[in-house]
């Protein structure tokens, strides 16, 4: 049994990231049992900038996790480089829990490119539409709900708290894999922790961005 502790920067990622994360055990590990326990939601900045807040809540993470847990820093990479900041906030993190599994992984450059890259897994769900031609980079779109919700009937908005665990439940995760390199090193990093034996993996903690 893997218990799992994220820590997240939006309201819909609280919702989401659960339904995602039992769908990727399902399809990449259906032998593995894990149990995920609420999203610690941070203010990004915050968690970024001050190390007390950093501590906190890795040490929150690290609590709810137990000994033999994983704990998933899920953000979004907005306009950083996602090779950098993922490499600084794992150093940061191995600072504060040396001894535990910790993955940090950065949506480039927002969760929803993740469901842009499969846009047409979920065309006709929700109201969303997908255009003829599918976005060759999902990765570089900026901002990416505004996307989507252009692509959502007039008057009607793309509503992160509600359509963001909505389109996790139903997007195809293979051909966001296929399409999306940071949902792809997602994938290879769930693959890393949920077949890497205990004794190894308390010992070791492996970035998500080479």
């Amino acid at each position: 049994m893997i218990r799992i502790s994220a820590i997240v920067e939006g309201h819909g990622e609280v919702e989401t990231v659960p339904v995602l994360l039992r769908r990727l055990c399902a399809w990449l590990s259906p032998l593995c049992q894990i149990e995920v326990t609420v999203p610690i939601r941070i203010h990004r900045d915050r968690f970024l900038k001050r190390h007390e807040e950093f501590r906190k809540h890795l040490l929150l993470a690290t609590s709810k996790s137990r000994d033999n847990g994983w704990i998933l820093i899920l953000l979004d990479a907005d306009d950083d480089c996602p090779a950098k900041l993922g490499a600084r906030i794992l150093e940061q993190a191995k600072a504060v829990v040396p001894h535990r599994r910790v993955s940090v992984v950065l949506a480039n450059r927002e969760f929803e490119a993740w469901f842009i890259a499969a846009a047409s897994s979920v065309d006709g769900q929700r109201g969303f539409s997908c255009p003829e031609k599918a976005v060759s980079d999902p990765d570089t779109i900026r901002n990416a709900k505004g996307w989507i919700g252009k692509q959502m009937p007039s008057g009607q908005k793309y509503r992160e708290v509600t359509d963001q665990p909505a389109f996790a439940a139903m997007f195809d995760l293979e051909l966001a894999r296929n399409r999306s390199r940071s949902f792809r090193k997602l994938c290879e990093e769930w693959q890393k922790c949920a077949h890497q034996p205990e004794s190894a993996a308390t010992n070791r903690n492996r970035p998500l961005w080479n």
